[in-house]
């Protein structure tokens, strides 16, 4: 997908928050082997490898847009690399943290993806991810419900954006049925506050509209985009917006 980093950034500190939650989790070690699964601009990796003494960290991620900003960070501790979380799976390298902050949601089949994402953890290491609860989040419904009326049906060619995002509950299995005994796993509301319906167009356009907007052109992406603010008009009247934003927090040992 083509990200952009400033408008991904207009909201670094609601974005900022999570991460913060993650890091409390981590179970910190001197010397470690680290690898941030979808970094993007590498500002949060610094901070994960600031807080893991004489650790070494990586920094993966799928668009160049982003990774042009993580050249400042690199450091003798910290080095980011161009790849997609599937081509890192593949890969037989092992760590003793494997971390990710609001990136695994892109990744489809997370019934196969989250245990090869498991085996890349050396025996007695960590996962700690963050990803948000997309079919809890009504500014994903709605922007499939837009997308199942004409004439944007026709135009995406009937796509919508199925997420792959499970239930608490199913991560929890999944984590013990690939040999955690110790986990956390909760769902928890990150309240946006927000000038007004504009606002939250521009936080929804820095992700989760990207994928619909790529697949349209010229009017017809104008179209869709206007809809799509007129709905989070009706939907979203009162100033400020009250969002209640929903993510999925994950920590196990291995």
């Amino acid at each position: 997908m083509a990200w952009n980093p400033e408008t991904y950034n207009q909201f670094k500190s609601e974005r900022f928050t999570p991460f913060y939650d993650l890091l409390t989790l981590v179970k910190v070690k001197s010397g470690m082997n680290v690898i941030d699964l979808g970094c993007g601009t590498g500002e949060l990796t610094r901070k994960l490898a600031e807080a893991l003494p004489d650790s070494v960290v990586l920094g993966i991620d799928s668009s160049e847009e982003m990774l042009n900003d993580s050249k400042a960070f690199v450091n003798h501790h910290l080095r980011f690399e161009r790849r997609s979380i599937e081509e890192q799976i593949q890969l037989d390298e092992k760590y003793d943290l494997v971390f990710s902050n609001a990136a695994v949601q892109w990744v489809e089949n997370h019934e196969l993806v989250f245990p090869k994402i498991i085996s890349m953890l050396k025996p007695g290491g960590q996962l700690v991810i963050q990803m948000p609860a997309q079919n809890h989040n009504i500014s994903n419904r709605m922007l499939n419900e837009l997308a199942a009326k004409e004439p944007f049906k026709s135009a995406l060619q009937n796509w919508t954006r199925t997420s792959p995002v499970l239930d608490i509950d199913h991560y929890a299995k999944i984590l013990y049925e690939n040999g955690s005994r110790e986990m956390t796993v909760f769902e928890k509301i990150y309240p946006l506050i927000l000038k007004d319906s504009s606002a939250l167009f521009d936080w929804v356009s820095g992700t989760a509209l990207i994928p619909f907007t790529e697949r349209l052109e010229g009017e017809m992406q104008e179209a869709f985009i206007e809809a799509y603010k007129k709905i989070l008009n009706g939907q979203f009247e009162k100033s400020p917006v009250f969002y209640p934003f929903k993510r999925i927090v994950l920590e196990a040992t291995f």
